[in-house]
């Protein structure tokens, strides 16, 4: 993957890679810890350096739900979306709606040539909403 996007393959960027492709949606402490694991000690500007190649060469996704701080996936190259747990901040892929990138239909483009869009949905995961009151509305049991 890496020559095949002009990228030299060394360590730091191998373990980096696999990091992001074993822990979806993990933030960068997280890649640290994972990377540290794998190689030992390596630098956090070394793994943000890496990250930024990664992405640059379209390896790596990075999002950033509202509130929270950057993620990175591995699943690049389609109109996938996301769903984001408002209590514990899980993060789960969704697939574009239907069809042919429906998504991409913008009820007025203002003369812009869109190629991608990002659709963020909002909610509870499994897990928080049987333990997690919203106000207004009685607990789950």
């Amino acid at each position: 993957m890496l020559r095949g996007a002009a990228l030299r393959v060394t360590r730091p960027r191998l373990a980096v890679l696999h990091a992001v492709h074993t822990h979806p949606h993990a933030d960068t402490d997280t890649i640290i810890r994972v990377v540290r694991s794998d190689l030992g000690e390596v630098s956090h500007q070394a793994v943000y350096d890496v990250l930024r190649a990664l992405t640059g060469a379209g390896l790596v996704r990075r999002i950033q739900p509202s509130g929270s701080v950057a993620r990175y996936e591995a699943r690049v190259g389609d109109n996938h979306h996301h769903v984001v747990c408002r209590s514990c901040g899980a993060i789960a892929d969704v697939d574009c709606a239907v069809g042919h990138t429906p998504c991409l239909t913008a009820s007025d483009d203002s003369g812009f040539v869109i190629d991608e869009a990002e659709v963020v949905y909002w909610g509870r995961c499994p897990a928080c909403s049987t333990t997690t009151t919203d106000p207004g509305r009685s607990a789950r049991v």
